[in-house]
């Protein structure tokens, strides 16, 4: 009888464990926040420094894409209205001194900026660049999850002349 007991509130302590981990993971899929509508001012438009579009940085994992464009302008970094990446938990907005991220590593091993933690999977969001950062010297603008230490998605950026 005991051991009836016990394997009933082994099974039950698993069975909480493993559907929350589930509620976890499933929840963003499942009620997705509402997609970001915000807007530059006229000022903050003024000084575009470079843009970039966001790709999946490896196509055999469906959960972590990206997609969209991004502008960069010297005070601002503006994620497009088309800007979409897969959910997930505890995504921030970096930018990376390295052209052609494709790995983890890439960012892992660099000396990136963090613009903030990312407000939606979806929509145009801009994030303020602090003062004194040269944004010359950093040509990705990168998508990461610092809970798990995941590339989500890298864009490359294409400076515009001046």
């Amino acid at each position: 009888m005991w051991r009836s007991i016990a394997i009933f509130l082994a099974g039950g302590i698993l069975g909480v464990g493993v559907g929350t981990a589930l509620g976890f993971f499933l929840f963003p899929y499942v009620f997705p926040p509402p997609p970001a509508v915000e807007q530059l001012t006229a000022e903050e438009k003024t000084d575009e420094v470079a843009k970039g579009t966001f790709l999946h940085a490896n196509p055999s994992d469906p959960i972590h894409y990206g997609k969209g464009g991004v502008t960069v302008y010297q005070g601002n970094v503006f994620l497009e209205k088309d800007f979409e990446v897969g959910p997930g938990p505890d995504f921030h907005v970096y930018l990376v001194p390295k052209a052609n991220v494709r790995e983890a590593g890439d960012v892992a091993d660099t000396m990136f900026v963090d613009l903030g933690k990312l407000r939606s999977f979806k929509g145009s969001q801009k994030y303020a660049v602090p003062g004194g950062v040269d944004l010359k010297s950093y040509p990705s603008v990168v998508i990461w999850c610092q809970q798990f230490g995941v590339l989500i998605s890298p864009a490359d950026l294409t400076f515009t002349g001046g």
